[in-house]
């Protein structure tokens, strides 16, 4: 879109201060940031809305709008609500270096316009596709026009009477026969167990009509072990007396998928890649095609990568609020300035939500044996792909999935910052969202093919957090949680919040905001009860475990009918899932007590 149409949007609120000759450059994307050097998150062609919280002085707009044209920003949106108008040595910055400058009236909230961008941007970047697909037309007998990798599948079916379907690498159904959508019959994933038959064949449910979910689980494992041993593709593999030939789709339109006889391209490790590659399953034995076939099969893989790369850049927006936020967590920023970047989130993430979302964290690290691959950007895209697979604990499992989560990475450690649904005001102590046991149950057999002898995924999940406070420690929630996974046998390993189990919560390499987290997750749901209905839980609590759990001293300390104190730790179990006649639970609550 070009900047000139920002202005033709009252709602937004904008305001021209200067670069009305620069108005037809195209903005690529949007970017919200008050860092005094925000150039490691910028690619170019972004809007920068800024709070000018970074502003101390006049001295310091000319090198932050120096930095901004450098990379190649396309304007700068200064926001009112902070200091009112947007002061003078800005604007001149801004004039010195031919950066357009707005004012965003203080009425208009940055995520507005974040929206409105990212939903521009995204319509015109699905035009160029089909622009792409129109050009390639010719390769084909008959061409689509348009419409993603479903046409060019259907365009297979019509003129060519081959049933193909595109997976992803852990075997998710992206595109094909049956992939209409979340359901019964539409995505789905493969099976828990290894690659082999006999561990797939109990699991019910398919990904469609055409091919069951533990087929797409086999075939995404059988690709990705070929493409480990470095065998040449189109690979072919037999599954109950039906042959399939598999043509990978490598990320990147200008890297051409690998066709029969021709040799993948050298220079990066193949760990690097394959564990991002899509797959074409085609249902036939490439191995009988003449030449032709194999240079239109080669074709078809091209269109497809042109949509592969399309759904990629949508991903920027999503990968650098969650470096933004995991920036500013990170560096110990004021949980004010935390909120403000999640506020942001949240609408981009979970679009029509009313309410303020709970967050949780996941953190992924991908590690292999001798040289190591350039692991951060693999556990990046692998955490990405995981997260899409249908969940039982997160809304609207399916496609769409993935069009909610927002994965960062840094150094070899990817994590994923996953919004939820507010949860109810009344604690049941009934778990929601991610659940690390379900998260890799139905990717284990591909990853695990992927990953070979040589290399590990580990993965660890926080519990639910509901404001800015609470991330850096469920941050530090999910890392350790991770360690805990690491330390277990196999391949592919993730452990949840639930296993920081108490006693190991007494080690001293524990850190402190993993101890806070746990007892404000036993706690929390007690002060909020007594905060609104004055029931003294908390007080109870306290003098239950203080008498050994002998109902009638306990009665006796605070003045009760026994009956009224059963009443009232019969609450406290119902508010926290636990159980006050278990050894565990007794100490759980009582180290709690202790740490808070």
């Amino acid at each position: 879109m070009r900047l000139r149409a920002l202005l033709d949007t009252d709602a937004l609120g904008l305001k021209l201060l200067g670069g009305e000759e620069e108005l037809d450059r195209t903005v690529r994307g949007v970017m919200t940031t008050d860092l005094r050097d925000p150039s490691r998150y910028l690619s170019g062609g972004e809007l920068v809305l800024t709070g000018l919280a970074w502003r101390r002085d006049a001295a310091d707009a000319e090198p932050f709008v120096r930095i901004l044209a450098q990379a190649g920003v396309a304007a700068l949106a200064a926001g009112e609500a902070e200091l009112g108008a947007v002061p003078g040595d800005l604007v001149r910055a801004c004039a010195r270096h031919r950066m357009p400058l707005f004012a965003v009236h203080e009425s208009v909230a940055f995520a507005t316009i974040t929206e409105h961008v990212v939903r521009q941007v995204s319509g015109e970047r699905a035009g160029d596709l089909a622009a792409v697909v129109d050009r390639h037309r010719r390769m084909m007998t008959a061409g689509p026009a348009g419409g993603g990798p479903d046409v060019v599948l259907d365009l297979l079916g019509s003129d060519l009477d081959l049933r193909a379907w595109l997976l992803s690498p852990t075997g998710r159904l992206i595109a094909g026969p049956g992939a209409g959508g979340p359901g019964p019959g539409g995505t789905s994933a493969g099976p828990g167990a290894g690659a082999g038959a006999g561990g797939a064949a109990g699991r019910a449910g398919a990904a469609g009509p055409g091919l069951p979910a533990v087929t797409c689980a086999l075939l995404a494992a059988e690709h990705l072990a070929a493409a480990r041993s470095g065998r040449r593709g189109p690979h072919r593999v037999t599954l109950e007396g039906t042959t399939y030939s598999l043509f990978p789709i490598r990320a990147g339109a200008q890297r051409p998928a690998v066709a029969a006889g021709r040799p993948a391209q050298s220079g990066r490790d193949v760990r690097e890649t394959v564990l991002s590659e899509w797959v074409l399953a085609v249902e036939a034995d490439a191995g009988d095609w003449p030449e032709e076939r194999l240079d239109l099969l080669q074709g078809v893989t091209q269109l497809i990568a042109v949509e592969r790369d399309r759904r990629d850049a949508a991903r920027t927006v999503r990968r650098r609020l969650a470096q933004e936020v995991l920036e500013l967590v990170q560096t110990g920023a004021p949980p004010a300035e935390i909120a403000a970047r999640l506020r942001v989130a949240a609408p981009v993430l979970l679009p029509g939500l009313g309410a303020a979302p709970h967050w949780q964290v996941v953190v992924a690290r991908v590690e292999w044996d001798g040289a190591p691959a350039e692991s951060g950007p693999v556990a990046q895209a692998l955490l990405e792909e995981i997260l899409a697979e249908p969940s039982p604990g997160l809304p609207h499992p399916g496609p769409e999935a993935s069009d909610r989560i927002a994965v960062a990475h840094t150094g070899g450690e990817a994590i994923a910052l996953v919004p939820l649904p507010a949860v109810a005001a009344e604690h049941d102590g009934t778990e929601s969202g991610v659940l690390a046991d379900a998260l890799l149950a139905s990717v284990r057999g591909p990853l695990s093919a992927g990953l070979g002898d040589d290399g590990r995924l580990t993965l660890g999940v926080s519990a639910a957090v509901h404001s800015a406070e609470g991330l850096r420690g469920a941050l530090e929630e999910a890392r350790h949680a991770r360690r805990v996974a690491a330390a277990r046998p196999g391949g592919v390993c993730a452990a949840g919040h639930q296993e920081l189990a108490s006693h190991v919560l007494l080690l001293p390499f524990v850190p402190d905001d993993v101890r806070r987290a746990f007892t404000a997750r036993l706690l929390d749901p007690l002060r909020d009860y007594d905060r609104r209905h004055r029931a003294e839980l908390i007080p109870t609590l306290e003098a239950f475990l203080d008498c050994d759990g002998s109902w009638t001293r306990c009665a006796t300390r605070l003045h009760l009918h026994v009956n009224t104190l059963r009443y009232r730790v019969g609450r406290i179990e119902q508010l926290t899932g636990r159980d006050l006649s278990r050894l565990e639970d007794k100490l759980d609550f009582f180290l709690a007590l202790r740490m808070s």
